[in-house]
């Protein structure tokens, strides 16, 4: 007979930083046990803090398999890491060591529940990969049924971790394509607007997707217990501006002038993201998913809201 903490769903999270950390509270506010893996001392003193059961380990070491706050497997799984730095070697790390890590212990969790009769539930899982895994330029809709690939190793790296999701022996795998995150506490481009020098060109797309908008994305996935195998959906808002008339509505609202474009990628790449559209429109057909945060204006508009009170 299950304790009542025991009997609570539970929600393991590797990679409890932005998103994942904010998802975590999100699901402790729900009632969820909510287990985090990080490797950061500080993010998870703060974690445990907030009600999270926490394991310090790296990700791909498989050292937190037997973890005691692991036992029983988990409801959901998210594996929302971040590359930590380190280059193509970094993201190698984190996401393909990472998930092959992830999916082996799934199926000795499984293993050991089939040979001795413990309970040991493999669930849904959620990977949260990148639209980077698209090559596509020019300006063009990319879907989730164009190619991916690309020179970039970076690139490699989160492609072959998405297949590696893909073979994760729960009921399902979903692999969520993510625009580029902002939200609460994310100004990086506020700084670059306000100082005068923004990187990329103007001309070219900004795809966003605020983190809000993430979990709801991540919710939907959730929500629908009958889906099973493995599937890709991208998440971006809807309004396909080019970073020029982001950075423009930016600039009056902070009022300053309109920055000037380096042209040049932003630090720590090697190129400029490609000029595309990210099309949505299958997480919202499928999943009947809609983003809070439609375009940057709504998004913006509320940061600006704690970042000039501030």
């Amino acid at each position: 007979m299950h304790t009542v903490e025991t009997a609570k769903r539970h929600l393991v999270v590797f990679g409890a930083g932005y998103v994942g950390g904010a998802l975590a509270r999100r699901a402790l506010a729900e009632g969820w046990r909510v287990t985090a893996l990080t490797r950061n001392p500080s993010t998870a003193e703060e974690l445990r803090t907030a009600g999270c059961a926490v394991v310090i380990a790296e990700l791909a070491s498989g050292d937190w398999w037997d973890a005691p706050e692991l036992r029983g497997g988990a409801d959901r799984v998210a594996v929302t890491v971040a590359s930590g730095g380190g280059g193509a070697a970094g993201y190698r790390r984190s996401y393909v060591e990472g998930l092959a890590s992830v999916v082996a212990w799934g199926a000795r969790m499984k293993e050991r529940s089939a040979e001795n009769g413990e309970r040991g539930i493999c669930g849904h899982l959620i990977y949260t990969s990148s639209t980077s895994v698209y090559p596509q330029d020019g300006g063009v809709r990319v879907t989730e049924a164009d190619a991916v690939g690309g020179e970039a190793e970076t690139s490699q790296a989160l492609i072959e971790a998405e297949r590696i999701a893909a073979t994760w022996p729960g009921r399902a795998a979903t692999v969520l394509r993510l625009a580029g995150i902002y939200g609460p506490e994310r100004t990086y481009l506020l700084e670059q607007v306000r100082s005068g020098e923004v990187a990329g060109r103007a001309d070219f797309h900004l795809n966003l997707i605020h983190r809000e908008d993430i979990l709801s994305g991540m919710d939907a996935v959730w929500a629908d217990t009958e889906r099973r195998g493995a599937e890709v959906f991208n998440l971006a808002d809807e309004g396909a501006a080019t970073k020029g008339e982001v950075v423009a509505w930016l600039a009056a609202r902070l009022g300053v002038v309109a920055p000037r474009f380096t042209g040049a990628p932003a630090g720590g790449r090697r190129a400029v993201t490609p000029d595309r559209i990210i099309d949505s429109g299958l997480a919202r057909a499928v999943l009947g998913w809609r983003p809070a945060y439609s375009t940057y204006r709504e998004g913006y508009a509320e940061i600006l809201k704690t970042t000039i009170q501030a």
